[in-house]
């Protein structure tokens, strides 16, 4: 007879969600609002990723050795007005925190970086208007909704419905509410509000590579629970 002892040491701070929350915060305070407007502009010229590029092996090449690759990161950390920011924020805390006690910091940030390179590069490749600027973490939010998808499928959401005067508080399946999410994506990817605004491509691109990442991770996950639990 074989008895699992569960391990005793302490739960480990998640620090990789408040990591991410405090560098998009200080980027946005520093990028829009200490820097002056022309300040403003070349930075978010310099350092967001350009659409109507990439779509060639020698425009790889060429943005590989000369640097502008990495425009599809530094993207992340800029944002274009509070509302931009505050929801990306909001969302991150949700999915993220979960998603970080199960899969570990490291894979967290990962998560986090790779996913929203990806649908940056999705938004860079789908928009053909030349030098359309993408910029910031919708991308690396909705691959932490697509891990959250496949590493919880039977979680319950919270959600506020207004009655009339009254504000009533129901649990909704997450794959019901995260799947109509999912949907909107697709339409107003092509008649969408603010068509040509909003990369809703790069949202779809980042909650596939978000759930594709989780699965393929899930063996090294499910044995990182192990380890906290003592089996």
């Amino acid at each position: 007879m074989f008895v699992a002892i569960p391990s005793r040491e302490r739960a480990r701070l998640r620090w990789a969600t408040p990591l991410l929350f405090a560098l998009l915060w200080i980027s946005f305070i520093v990028s829009a609002v200490v820097l002056p407007d022309p300040e403003q502009r070349r930075l978010m010229v310099e350092w967001g990723a350009l659409s109507g590029g990439l779509s060639s092996p020698e425009a790889w090449w060429n943005a590989i050795r000369d640097g502008s690759a990495l425009r599809l990161f530094s993207a992340l950390f800029l944002h274009a007005d509070w509302a931009h920011l505050l929801g990306n924020l909001v969302f991150l805390l949700i999915f993220g925190l979960p998603a970080e006690r199960a899969m570990g910091p490291w894979r967290l940030l990962a998560l986090f970086l790779f996913g929203g390179a990806v649908a940056n590069l999705a938004a860079v490749i789908a928009i053909a208007t030349p030098d359309r600027l993408i910029i910031g973490a919708s991308g690396a939010v909705s691959a932490l909704i697509g891990a959250y998808l496949a590493l919880f499928p039977s979680a319950k959401l919270g959600v506020v419905v207004p009655l009339g005067v009254f504000l009533q508080f129901v649990k909704v399946p997450a794959p019901l509410l995260i799947g109509v999410w999912a949907l909107l994506q697709v339409v107003f990817t092509f008649i969408g509000p603010a068509f040509g605004a909003v990369a809703w491509s790069a949202h779809l691109a980042g909650f596939a590579f978000g759930g594709a990442f989780a699965l393929i991770a899930r063996a090294g996950i499910a044995r990182r629970l192990r380890r906290k639990r003592g089996y």
